[in-house]
């Protein structure tokens, strides 16, 4: 009995050394050569907050998402303050300047949240990669320093109407200190740094798409007549979690039957039929960085003449974006004659009819792909043609409720530096036959 239990106990310690390890960080030359990118992009001073810690958030606390791409900064950790470099103007020259803040200390707090790191911290430059760290108490007083000198702009995150600021609240109080003061929206400068990825990056939203794969490969063999939906959801969970996934990289999609003419159906609880087909779109976030995987399975193992018909149609279409991308010109704009979204679209609706003879074109309803990254729907300048160190996906889809079919196929793609698509999720099968036969159907 003793032996069991020891043998028990040390299966349960490996398993759970698997979770919860703390983000892979890159480097703090990586985040610091983004901030420079930033401040010559700027004629003036950003300054950006980090998001506010809830002690009863109900997934836990998750960085914003420009904020870490600025910082590498996971926790709520106050603000940062970049500077650009000006040209000497009589003494009024100054070099590029960067300073973070960080709040004192609250040990009551920290009780609830963990300990932080505070500014008193002599180690705290080093540990956070900036020059300067100071109280962000005395984030007024060190701004004022800049608008003293003739930069009365401020880059942050404006608040829109489809979009909140971290900010706003805090530097409330430039309004009635500095009537002259300016705010423009940072967020469109750092999508362009965002849209190009670097070594690290790409490094890790690999990982995020090898456990993704892993994930799916488990559901391959999971998916049978009778299995409830969401079994098939928190398995993958199960699978991506113990490779290093900190959580989902979005709500995950597990739609069988008519629920795979649903886009963003995310119920999840249906017990799945067979002769049906179920749609999985799901993925894990590894060290904040997002993955997006989709296949389509036939619930007993073999998919229908007709399923199979238009299964191959839609894998056709992802191919034939594939065939036609070339680095530097391609793109996902509709009205472009190097659009990959109308190579897909042409190939959709001239391949096969709906019950009623027409072309399949309008039942492929979404766009043919976005950019990956911290985010999975990435900020990106979708002006820019795909190029070098961009990541995004390719998804074709049609969906056809009258006959309950839906099918989706969705990889992840990398443009490496010498302009390749590369397919960094194609470990995963998705011709049909191979399909079939891993669910042991053939």
């Amino acid at each position: 009995m003793r032996k069991h239990r020891l043998a028990f106990l040390i299966s349960l310690v490996l398993l759970l050394s698997t979770f919860g390890a703390a983000l892979e960080r890159q480097t703090n030359a990586d985040y610091r050569a983004r901030r420079e990118a930033l401040g010559k992009k700027v004629n003036g001073v950003v300054v950006l907050f980090s998001k506010t810690e809830h002690l009863n958030d109900l997934y836990g606390f998750r960085q914003d998402d420009n904020f870490y791409y600025l910082t590498g900064q996971s926790e709520p950790v106050g603000a940062l303050l970049i500077a650009s470099a000006t040209e000497a103007k009589g003494d009024t020259a100054r070099p590029y300047t960067e300073i973070f803040f960080l709040p004192a200390r609250n040990m009551t707090q920290e009780k609830w949240t963990g300990p932080k790191l505070g500014p008193e911290n002599l180690d705290a430059p080093k540990i956070t990669g900036f020059d300067q760290v100071e109280d962000l108490a005395k984030l007024p007083e060190e701004l004022e320093k800049f608008l003293a000198v003739g930069r009365p702009q401020i880059y942050t995150d404006v608040a829109t109407q489809f979009s909140e600021s971290t900010s706003a609240e805090p530097l409330a109080f430039l309004k009635t200190q500095n009537p002259y003061v300016t705010f423009s929206d940072v967020r469109p400068m750092i999508a362009s740094l965002r849209t190009t990825k670097d070594a690290g990056e790409v490094a890790l939203i690999r990982k995020a798409v090898d456990a993704s794969v892993a994930a799916h490969f488990a559901a391959f063999k999971a998916v049978k007549p009778s299995v409830n939906e969401h079994q098939i959801e928190v398995l993958m969970e199960y699978e991506w979690g113990k490779r290093g996934c900190e959580r989902v990289a979005y709500a995950p999609i597990v739609g069988s039957g008519i629920n795979s003419t649903v886009l963003h159906y995310s119920a999840d609880d249906q017990v799945m039929q067979s002769g049906d087909v179920v749609v999985i779109d799901a993925a894990g976030e590894y060290s904040m960085y997002a993955s997006d995987i989709t296949r389509t399975l036939p619930i007993n193992g073999h998919f229908t003449p007709r399923q199979r018909e238009i299964y191959d149609i839609v894998l056709g279409a992802q191919q034939a974006a594939e065939a036609a991308f070339v680095s530097g010109k391609s793109n996902m704009k509709h009205d472009d004659p190097n659009s990959l979204q109308k190579v897909a679209y042409d190939y959709i609706n001239t391949h096969g009819k709906d019950l009623h003879g027409e072309p399949l074109g309008k039942y492929f309803i979404h766009g043919l792909g976005h950019s990956v990254g911290l985010n999975v729907h990435d900020s990106t300048d979708y002006s820019v043609p795909f190029g070098p160190g961009q990541v995004f996906t390719i998804e074709p889809g049609i969906y056809i409720p009258e006959e309950k079919i839906g099918v989706r196929i969705e990889d992840d793609y990398w443009v490496d530096p010498d302009g390749k698509l590369v397919k960094l999720s194609g470990a995963l099968p998705s011709k049909a036959e191979e399909v079939e036969k891993l669910m042991g159907g053939k």
